[in-house]
Protein backbone atom coordinates (compact mmCIF):
# COMPACT_ATOMS: atom_id res chain seq x y z
CA UNK A 1 0.00 0.00 0.00
CA UNK A 2 1.50 3.37 -0.88
CA UNK A 3 0.54 6.41 1.79
CA UNK A 4 0.70 6.23 5.01
CA UNK A 5 -0.18 2.96 6.77
CA UNK A 6 -0.38 1.94 10.93
CA UNK A 7 -1.13 -1.16 12.44
CA UNK A 8 -0.95 -2.52 15.82
CA UNK A 9 -3.10 -3.05 18.99
CA UNK A 10 -4.98 -1.17 21.77
CA UNK A 11 -4.92 -2.32 24.89
CA UNK A 12 -6.51 -1.87 27.94
CA UNK A 13 -5.66 -2.54 31.30
CA UNK A 14 -9.00 -3.84 32.45
CA UNK A 15 -12.75 -4.42 31.97
CA UNK A 16 -13.36 -0.71 32.37
CA UNK A 17 -10.83 0.47 29.85
CA UNK A 18 -12.10 -1.99 27.41
CA UNK A 19 -16.32 -1.04 28.48
CA UNK A 20 -14.57 2.45 26.97
CA UNK A 21 -13.83 1.62 23.51
CA UNK A 22 -16.93 -1.00 22.75
CA UNK A 23 -18.57 2.12 23.63
CA UNK A 24 -16.81 4.84 21.99
CA UNK A 25 -15.25 3.10 18.96
CA UNK A 26 -18.45 3.08 16.48
CA UNK A 27 -18.47 6.86 16.98
CA UNK A 28 -15.38 6.97 16.02
CA UNK A 29 -14.57 4.91 13.33
CA UNK A 30 -17.32 6.22 11.65
CA UNK A 31 -15.93 9.93 11.87
CA UNK A 32 -12.35 8.18 10.62
CA UNK A 33 -14.10 6.51 7.48
CA UNK A 34 -15.59 10.13 6.92
CA UNK A 35 -12.14 12.54 7.01
CA UNK A 36 -10.77 13.25 3.34
CA UNK A 37 -7.84 11.02 2.59
CA UNK A 38 -8.60 8.25 4.67
CA UNK A 39 -8.14 5.06 2.77
CA UNK A 40 -9.23 2.60 5.11
CA UNK A 41 -9.76 1.93 8.58
CA UNK A 42 -10.32 -0.87 10.77
CA UNK A 43 -10.37 -1.70 15.06
CA UNK A 44 -10.99 -5.22 15.69
CA UNK A 45 -11.73 -7.51 19.11
CA UNK A 46 -9.17 -9.83 18.98
CA UNK A 47 -9.32 -13.38 21.21
CA UNK A 48 -8.70 -11.68 24.28
CA UNK A 49 -11.17 -9.15 25.38
CA UNK A 50 -8.85 -6.42 26.39
CA UNK A 51 -7.07 -6.31 23.01
CA UNK A 52 -7.61 -4.94 19.30
CA UNK A 53 -6.57 -4.87 16.52
CA UNK A 54 -6.12 -1.77 14.66
CA UNK A 55 -5.37 -0.90 10.94
CA UNK A 56 -5.16 2.35 9.18
CA UNK A 57 -4.72 3.52 5.77
CA UNK A 58 -3.96 7.45 4.67
CA UNK A 59 -3.40 8.59 1.01
CA UNK A 60 -0.14 11.00 2.64
CA UNK A 61 1.40 12.28 5.34
CA UNK A 62 -1.14 15.36 5.94
CA UNK A 63 -3.88 13.13 5.62
CA UNK A 64 -2.33 10.58 8.79
CA UNK A 65 -1.45 13.92 10.76
CA UNK A 66 -4.61 15.80 10.04
CA UNK A 67 -6.50 12.38 11.90
CA UNK A 68 -3.68 12.44 14.63
CA UNK A 69 -4.94 16.08 15.51
CA UNK A 70 -8.49 15.47 14.89
CA UNK A 71 -8.81 12.42 17.32
CA UNK A 72 -6.91 14.50 19.89
CA UNK A 73 -9.39 16.92 20.40
CA UNK A 74 -12.19 13.95 20.22
CA UNK A 75 -14.54 12.19 22.28
CA UNK A 76 -12.27 9.47 21.64
CA UNK A 77 -9.46 10.55 22.52
CA UNK A 78 -10.19 12.34 25.44
CA UNK A 79 -11.79 9.03 26.94
CA UNK A 80 -8.88 6.85 25.38
CA UNK A 81 -5.79 9.15 26.39
CA UNK A 82 -4.81 6.67 29.22
CA UNK A 83 -5.47 3.56 26.84
CA UNK A 84 -1.67 1.54 25.35
CA UNK A 85 -1.06 2.11 22.12
CA UNK A 86 1.09 -0.69 20.67
CA UNK A 87 1.56 1.08 16.34
CA UNK A 88 3.81 0.70 14.16
CA UNK A 89 3.61 3.53 11.07
CA UNK A 90 4.67 3.03 8.01
CA UNK A 91 5.47 5.81 4.94
CA UNK A 92 5.93 8.52 7.12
Amino acid sequence: MSGIHLFGTLVCRDAHEAAIVVARLPEHVRLTHAEPGCVSFEVAPTDDPLVWSVEEGFVDAAAFRAHQQRVAGSAWGRATVGIERRYEVEGL
